[in-house]
């Protein structure tokens, strides 16, 4: 008897590690499943797995498909709509709070997923204004650059011409360039937009006093004439720079980044709360730059893989076919995650520099 209750002592003992490890792996495997229950697609009514959580952005998703955008397009698309629909779900849960009753936030995200169908190009209009240029475009400099603006045009031809500036200088300052162009085409879109869906808006919230009527129109206009300042702002750094030259305190590279930190600078934080923010926006940029890189990759992939479906090699093209796709997967989540960070942190700096502007 005390020899088997010895002998039991004994397997319980030394099996114990391995008691432990069978714990931990049945831990792994539950955290494993429940983390591919937590991230699986949502299904549509017919239970297949659809791209996104409301409809309309996937009837917009599956017709971006079909127009046979560019990768990089279709990735910055897909961040579009992912943000949007963060946005909507969550004015969901303010409408169900009772928050939003004057329906501002609802004309607001109206008004944004209208812009997106504008700028792909999926509102039913003939587009004429022109399309933003491909990433891979940036790394070169050419005589026939324009910018479709006759200041940005003489601006940049007098600054590429002034010899004030090195052959990476004049990188980052084509890519400001560029920015600001494009800046300009989201503005057009916009006032355009507004402007044809006026009476729409009118009459979706004709039932509203006339008082909170009045400032959702208001609002939509004091958005134009907040962007106006901005690119007015952002032709002015422009143009400074353009006849001085890159100073040497020049905080960032990215156009995106400078924007948010020159805003930050006119926001009357305090000297602590700008370092923290410069620091914030460090890391940023980091994360803008790596996008930039993946952007470029998927480019490349994407021609690597119309020239392999070229070849016919069936077990060749599935192999570059699953690259792709990862590739480009990975490239839209780290678009959306760059953008939600930056919208984040221009709520931010908003935020903080209108708490600043009460006191």
């Amino acid at each position: 008897m005390n020899n088997a209750v010895a002998y039991m002592s004994t397997f319980v003992w030394v099996n114990i590690p391995l008691l432990i490890l069978l714990c931990l792996l049945m831990g792994v495997m539950a955290g494993k499943y429940s983390r591919e229950v937590n991230e699986a697609k949502p299904s549509g009514s017919d239970g297949q797995p659809v791209e996104f959580r409301i409809a309309k952005l996937n009837q917009v998703w599956e017709k971006a498909k079909r127009m046979q955008l560019s990768p990089v397009r279709q990735a910055e698309l897909h961040s579009d709509l992912k943000i949007q629909e963060k946005d909507e779900l969550q004015w969901k849960k303010m409408k169900v709070e009772g928050l939003d009753e004057n329906g501002e936030k609802e004309a607001q995200l109206r008004r944004n997923f209208n812009v997106i169908l504008a700028k792909y190009g999926m509102d039913g209009k003939r587009d004429t204004r022109p399309r933003e240029s491909n990433s891979l475009k940036d790394h070169d400099i050419k005589e026939g650059d324009v910018f479709d603006d006759p200041r940005l045009d003489k601006l940049w031809n007098k600054a590429k011409n002034s010899g004030k500036f090195s052959t990476e200088e004049l990188l980052n300052l084509k890519r400001e360039f560029q920015h600001h162009k494009d800046k300009i085409h989201e503005y057009n879109i916009l006032m355009d937009t507004v402007s044809r869906t006026e009476e729409i808006h009118k009459n979706v919230i004709s039932d509203l006093e006339g008082d909170a009527k009045e400032h959702l129109l208001q609002q939509k206009h004091t958005e134009l004439k907040d962007k106006m300042r901005g690119l007015n702002q952002g032709f002015e750094r422009l143009r400074k720079i353009s006849h001085e030259g890159f100073t040497d305190d020049s905080e960032f590279r990215e156009p995106r980044v400078i924007e948010l930190w020159e805003a930050a600078k006119r926001s009357n934080l305090s000297r602590d709360e700008l370092d923290s923010l410069k620091e914030e926006l460090r890391h940023f940029e980091t994360k803008v730059e790596k996008h930039s890189h993946y952007q470029e990759q998927l480019e490349l992939s994407h021609q690597k893989l119309q020239h392999v479906e070229s070849l016919g090699d069936k077990e060749h093209i599935r192999r570059t076919q699953e690259k792709y796709d990862n590739l480009a997967e990975k490239t839209r989540d780290m678009g959306y995650k760059m953008k939600k960070h930056m919208q984040d942190l221009a709520n931010k700096i908003s935020r903080q520099g209108l708490q600043h502007n009460e006191l």
